[in-house]
């Protein structure tokens, strides 16, 4: 896959797919365990950030972003 896809899950992660390097604001390299998609929270209540385990669907997060055009 040369390509790097980021998918925005209705009330969900941010699905990220591709060659990607997920670091902290140290510059240290998060371990991604060589997966093709990895998903990032975006409701802040995962005990894995900033990867997404699934708490989203116990704290209420809503979120439904749309593209324009």
């Amino acid at each position: 896959m040369s390509e790097t896809k980021i998918v925005v899950r209705d009330h969900g992660p941010l699905l990220v797919s591709g060659k990607v390097t997920v670091e902290d604001a140290e510059g240290n390299v998060f371990d991604t365990g060589g997966k093709e998609t990895i998903a990032l929270c975006r409701c802040g209540a995962s005990a894995r950030r900033p990867f997404c385990d699934g708490a989203h669907r116990e704290c209420g997060f809503q979120s439904a972003e749309r593209a324009d055009g």
